[in-house]
């Protein structure tokens, strides 16, 4: 079976090994690959390994080989599912790979917007230690988190896993998930409540056609403008212009984001200059264990389709 890794640099960009596909059959890693250099590279595969390379109906339809698509993600929406199972192609992701460092991320993003731990640092380096103490208060308001409301929209493996963690830091949790989870210890509430009442506002449901852009400018006016957004799980999930018009407008107090619609970003993207936007490079699932895992439940998947027992299909 020929494996065809048609962007593998964000995974493995020398760091770690392929060996675990490579005992599968012959593999060949391209770091990156352009949409019109996708059917040249792939024309001979049975396999085709990818994270965020887009596979459209047009180009599926030119890959006769092919039987299987395995992600290096949980999303596969720069996939046409239904175009593959038409085709007979199946569709694989690898969920819960990078619970531990998703979450760890929000974290990080939050506590800055609460802390602004950089500002207070480049204030120190450049001699303005008594001046960033006097302004502290006004200039870097400090946000506590105890005692605050902590929503979580989408209660996956991501979502329970941070809602556990803002409950450490003594936060009342509540959530908003497609289906409600009756053995959850979360409040369950529907979305308006939870936009109303949120301190903080967590995103951790997937891009679908129903969740596109699922926070706007009518969902960001529910808001309090005292609140926090962050969102690691995909750009597109957000308005980006009525976002950058909320924080910019003190309409909404700040946003954590590791995920933008265009990554990178283009450069008239509006939340590069808005007020109190912190903004990562679609970072938070990268540390090494979670890229290890990743590679390894590729391998699983794989190996388990060419036994005929596909695992982690997501277009059955």
């Amino acid at each position: 079976m020929h494996i065809v890794i048609l962007d593998g640099y964000t995974t493995n960009p020398g760091d770690l090994s392929w060996d675990s596909l490579r005992r599968l059959g012959k593999v060949t890693v391209y770091d990156h690959t352009e949409k019109q250099e996708i059917v040249t590279r792939a024309k001979d595969a049975g396999v085709i390994v990818m994270c965020r390379t887009p596979m459209p109906e047009e180009i599926l339809k030119k890959l006769p080989k092919l039987r299987l698509i395995t992600t290096l993600a949980t999303g596969h929406n720069t996939i046409d599912i239904e175009a593959a199972k038409k085709q007979g192609v199946a569709v694989c992701n690898v969920p819960s790979y990078c619970t531990a460092s998703v979450s760890q991320s929000v974290f990080a993003l939050l506590l800055e917007l609460c802390c602004h731990t950089a500002a207070y640092t480049s204030e120190v380096r450049t001699g303005n230690w008594e001046a960033a103490v006097r302004e502290s208060h006004r200039k870097y308001s400090l946000f506590e988190l105890a005692g605050k409301t902590f929503g979580v929209l989408g209660l996956g493996d991501i979502g329970e896993t941070v809602a556990r963690i803002a409950r450490a830091f003594g936060m009342r949790v509540r959530y908003y998930s497609r289906s409600r989870k009756d053995q959850a210890p979360f409040e369950y509430t529907d979305l308006d409540t939870l936009l109303r009442e949120s301190d903080v506002l967590s995103l951790h449901c997937p891009l679908t056609d129903e969740t596109r852009g699922i926070i706007g400018e009518e969902e960001l006016a529910k808001m309090k403008p005292t609140a926090l957004l962050i969102n690691t799980a995909r750009g597109a999930l957000i308005d980006e212009h009525a976002l950058s018009d909320a924080l910019n407008t003190g309409r909404l107090a700040g946003a954590g984001l590791d995920v933008l619609t265009d990554e990178p970003p283009k450069p008239d993207c509006p939340l590069l200059s808005a007020k109190n936007c912190v903004i990562t490079p679609h970072v938070s699932w990268a540390s090494a264990p979670a890229r290890t895992r990743l590679i390894d439940e590729v391998a699983k998947n794989i190996a388990s389709f060419l036994g005929g027992k596909t695992k982690n299909q997501v277009n059955t």
